[in-house]
């Protein structure tokens, strides 16, 4: 009978440590399994934690260095990536080259061309992309009746007058830069939904 209690007396008393040891106070989280996976850590390209001692109250690692630390050893500016080579140019997976006019060159805008085939899905992409960018204020057939485009008032006709004779390389100009009461689109849109937008506008709309 004694022994019974003792066991349940030790039952309760390693219940109550273990509930007291996961409670959580001031900059101590209590104890937590498997801690790593309720604190990723994010790892920076370019800035790192070179103190080994960062995270020591948290870490698990075998190498016994605080969970902060990332400082990358193969790196001989203890990055985890290197800086790009000197004079290069970053290009996106289709390889296209950043868009480098400014706002003011406008007229440059006039030499360039649309580097996308008008094949029959990027004109269809661009029927979807200019509806979900495009129709709210231009409206569905670029007529400047979308709904914004009424409130706001002096949105360009694109099936009308001058418009009709707009290059493909103003019109992208046009969505990266903003002109008048058109917003810049280039952060929102990327280059190559541009020019598939500028497709549909000269293929559809304008035809």
């Amino acid at each position: 009978m004694k022994f019974t209690k003792s066991i349940y007396l030790l039952a309760v008393m390693g219940v109550s440590y273990g509930l007291a040891s996961c409670s959580a106070s001031g900059d101590h989280p209590g104890t937590e399994y498997a801690p790593q996976m309720y604190h990723s850590v994010a790892y920076e390209p370019l800035t790192q934690i070179r103190d080994t001692d960062q995270g020591n109250w948290l870490s698990n690692r075998e190498d016994e260095i605080g969970e902060f630390h990332n400082s990358n050893p193969n790196n001989p500016h203890g990055m985890n990536m290197r800086e790009p080579a000197p004079n290069t140019v970053p290009r996106n997976k289709d390889e296209f080259l950043p868009y480098r006019l400014g706002v003011d060159d406008i007229e440059a805008s006039n030499d360039i061309t649309n580097p996308l085939e008008p094949t029959d899905q990027v004109i269809a992409e661009g029927r979807q992309l200019y509806t979900q960018y495009c129709s709210t204020c231009h409206g569905p057939g670029g007529e400047g009746d979308g709904l914004a485009g009424e409130v706001v008032g002096g949105v360009a006709n694109l099936k009308g007058g001058a418009y009709l004779e707009l290059s493909e390389g103003h019109i992208f100009h046009v969505i990266t830069h903003g002109k008048g009461r058109m917003l810049p689109h280039g952060s929102q849109i990327s280059i190559d939904r541009r020019w598939k937008i500028v497709h549909y506008v000269k293929q559809e709309i304008q035809n």
